[in-house]
């Protein structure tokens, strides 16, 4: 059972992530061919859900990058499913106490250790007749950080048992803290809380990984110590191609 994300961190090297938010799998096999890690399909914010994520997942099979899903909130039934749909990992947003960490955790894992229940219809396809012994050790839970209360609570939210790693969502912990709502964050404020929350997770033993817009500012999160940066969203670069295009080509000359 192969997990390109796990085998990196084994050998403490960092990893690059793609973030899906456009319900295609033309565009999911697109990325899936441009070197990254791990691609995460978003089901929270992105125009995803079960039925368009299924054939994505099956587009990006082809690749090596670790398939990741972020799922619309602490719910077990979509977790599992997505799970038995052979996502390898699970981003949940919103984990604002420890409480919510273990619940999480749980989902994610088989008995004795968890609540999940068995039924692994594609993951045992894709990933072969050991799954069900090895998911346990092998599936990645990453619990988003991205509230003030995840804040105050981010040292024991960091030693959950199982826990693989913390995920920081820039853009609603600045929110919750009063500043604007964006990715690649500099208030002052904000950045002592994305330190704050690396720092916990280093001292727990557990990975941390950050959404990141601009390719720079991931360079700087991954020098810093994250162990997974995402590099934008498809939507944001999809778009972002199309308006340099059409100035370039309106351009005076």
């Amino acid at each position: 059972m192969q997990n390109k994300l796990r085998t990196l961190w084994n050998e403490d090297a960092s990893a690059v992530n793609a973030w899906l938010g456009i319900p295609s799998t033309v565009t999911a096999e697109i990325v899936s061919r441009q070197g990254f890690d791990a691609i995460t399909i978003d089901l929270q914010h992105g125009i995803n859900d079960y039925s368009s994520a299924v054939p994505m997942l099956q587009a990006m099979s082809a690749s090596d990058a670790t398939p990741m899903v972020r799922v619309p909130w602490l719910e077990p039934g979509i977790i599992m499913k997505l799970l038995d749909a052979g996502a390898l990992g699970v981003i949940c947003p919103m984990i604002n106490t420890p409480a919510d960490a273990e619940r999480f955790v749980r989902y994610c894992r088989y008995a004795p250790d968890g609540d999940r229940s068995f039924g692994p219809v594609r993951a045992g396809l894709v990933h072969g007749p050991a799954y069900a012994r090895q998911a346990n050790e092998s599936i990645i839970s990453l619990a988003m950080i991205e509230t003030a209360q995840a804040l105050g609570d981010v040292a024991e939210i960091a030693r959950t048992a199982g826990l693989t790693g913390v995920y920081i969502g820039p853009a609603d912990l600045g929110l919750s803290l009063g500043y604007e709502p964006k990715l690649d964050q500099t208030e002052p404020v904000v950045v002592d809380a994305i330190k704050r929350i690396l720092e916990a997770a280093k001292h727990a033993g557990i990975k941390a990984g950050i959404h990141c817009l601009a390719p720079a500012y991931a360079k700087e999160m991954l020098e810093s110590g994250f162990d997974l940066v995402t590099l934008g969203t498809d939507i944001r670069m999809f778009t972002a191609a199309y308006v340099n295009a059409m100035q370039e080509l309106r351009a005076s000359p």
